[in-house]
């Protein structure tokens, strides 16, 4: 039986990795695009020496490695630096699914999750089905993610516009992870879904 790899996501601050990590306790695997994303252009790495190309030096640290938020300066608000971006960062991190994919499924896993933050604005959602998404009013993901990334409230409001609204991607979804709640609450449906997941992968 080949690997299902079914897709998680959500908005800034809507807790995807609060349910990631509940599948993970559940033994399900998850690719994270986000550390995949880090991966492809670490020191040494091609992904690295393209941007460093497409962006200058300026992207680097004193060590060597990305300056992550001297690179978000460049192509936040910059839709064509954005893509110029995206160009060098999504085939490489497709490649490298690709690779963990083939290898879990090597291993006789047959259930995996592809968590990442936009694969309803990439255009994904049919690609990793059964999709699940976690959701929470805008009022708590703005409080949040002052809270977590101490930015201010003007910033935050940025990050959370800069991303399709939650209920575009709600609409999207097959299965909807209400994370407004307790941490108990969320976490039994997460149990809920995965069970769904497993029962759609059997049948």
């Amino acid at each position: 039986m080949s690997l299902r790899l079914f897709g998680l996501t959500g908005g800034l601050g809507s807790g995807k990795s609060t349910v990631a990590a509940r599948f993970r306790a559940a033994g399900v695997p998850v690719l994270d695009a986000d550390r995949l994303a880090r991966e492809v252009v670490e020191p040494g790495t091609d992904g690295l020496r393209a941007v460093v190309t497409a962006f200058g030096e300026g992207v680097l640290t004193a060590g060597g490695s990305l300056d992550r938020a001297a690179l978000a300066a460049l192509v936040f608000g910059d839709d064509d630096a954005r893509r110029r971006l995206n160009g060098i960062l999504h085939p490489r991190i497709a490649a490298r699914t690709l690779e963990l994919t083939a290898a879990l499924e090597s291993r006789g896993e047959q259930l995996a999750c592809y968590e990442a933050a936009l694969l309803v604005e990439n255009g994904l959602a049919d690609a990793f089905r059964p999709l699940v998404v976690v959701a929470v009013p805008e009022d708590v993901q703005l409080a949040r993610a002052v809270a977590r990334d101490a930015c201010t409230d003007e910033q935050a409001r940025a990050r959370v516009r800069a991303q399709l609204p939650l209920q575009v991607k709600v609409a999207a979804a097959d299965y909807v992870i209400d994370n407004s709640g307790d941490l108990a609450a969320t976490e039994r449906r997460a149990d809920e879904v995965i069970a769904a997941i497993r029962a759609r992968a059997r049948g």
